[in-house]
């Protein structure tokens, strides 16, 4: 009777995990690039009361006797679906149509996001909405780059198109620095389905800025949250991949968009439902068991 006492703890609890899960789903349902997450169970360990038996000649074979110990969660995973595209028609709004993630950057360390509405500060760094800097490469001239600024990897057109695919992708860091608009040198700016940002000075001319680069992994659901719409990499998430959009498998840049959640609500109330009934059944284990408990207590009066 304790086992089962047990085992209907362990159901109570890791329901209670799986509905945290949930709620967490549904309080991100309208968070920009959002990736849901699921929860799933596995059995515990078995206690053996009588191990398997061979056939003899005498007598067939008997199946071991075991009783179980309850459920543990066996994974939390991320689930990397594509979310629905929202036209905003804000320049800076940025959907990812593919599986790449925007690269952005705070002091030494890489972060990865979906969530593409961004920003210009005050020196016309391209920055997301807590102000991490947008990697890429400045294809600026020196005439167009403002003095004091830096962080950038500054290319020629010309150099920039030399570099391959393969190159990029393997290129680990090397290629990655802040994307600079400078304000006033330039009347208007676009950024195409590749990423490339060009802007029209102030004679009229067509001039590059630069080209905003993803990352792509092995295993996505590997990567850890760190929050703020952020994931870094972890030891099972796989060397981040570089790739100019619409290259390797990162998808598209569409403008003027933005990506939601990939929550679906009416699945997220369906496992809520379930989720409580399996809590609530669990408890009614624990009842029973300790009705039985309270039964064999009486056996001494």
């Amino acid at each position: 009777m304790l086992r089962s006492m047990f085992s209907g703890v362990s159901g109570l609890r890791n329901h209670q995990v799986k509905m945290d899960v949930i709620g967490n789903n549904i309080a991100n349902v309208n968070t920009v690039g959002y990736k849901m997450s699921r929860t799933t169970f596995q059995e515990m360990y078995s206690q053996t009361l009588r191990t398997a038996s061979a056939a003899t000649g005498t007598a067939g074979g008997t199946n071991p006797q075991q009783v179980g110990l309850g459920v543990s969660t066996a994974s939390i995973d991320v689930v990397h679906e594509g979310g629905a595209m929202q036209s905003t028609d804000r320049a800076l709004d940025f959907a990812i149509s593919g599986d790449g993630f925007f690269i952005v950057n705070q002091g030494e360390n890489n972060f990865y996001t979906r969530a593409g509405n961004l920003y210009l500060d005050d020196e016309g760094f391209l920055v997301t909405a807590n102000g991490l800097f947008v990697q890429g490469v400045c294809l600026l001239d020196s005439g167009n780059i403002p003095s004091g600024a830096s962080g950038m990897k500054v290319m020629t057109q010309a150099n920039w198109n030399a570099v391959t695919e393969a190159t990029l992708a393997t290129s680990g860091t090397a290629n990655l620095g802040r994307i600079l608009i400078p304000e006033g040198k330039f009347t208007s700016f676009a950024v195409d389905k590749r990423g490339l940002i060009t802007g029209i000075d102030n004679n009229d001319n067509l001039v590059p800025i630069g080209q905003i680069l993803m990352a792509t992994f092995v295993n996505p659901p590997g990567l850890t949250r760190t929050g703020n719409n952020l994931y870094e990499k972890s030891n099972n998430s796989g060397t981040p991949q570089i790739h100019r959009p619409s290259a390797g498998g990162a998808g598209e840049i569409i403008s003027g968009s933005l990506e939601m959640s990939n929550v679906d609500l009416s699945r997220e109330f369906t496992d809520m439902i379930i989720t409580q009934r399996g809590f609530q059944a669990n408890s009614r284990v624990i009842t029973v068991s300790d009705t039985l408990l309270e039964e064999l207590i009486n056996l001494k009066r």
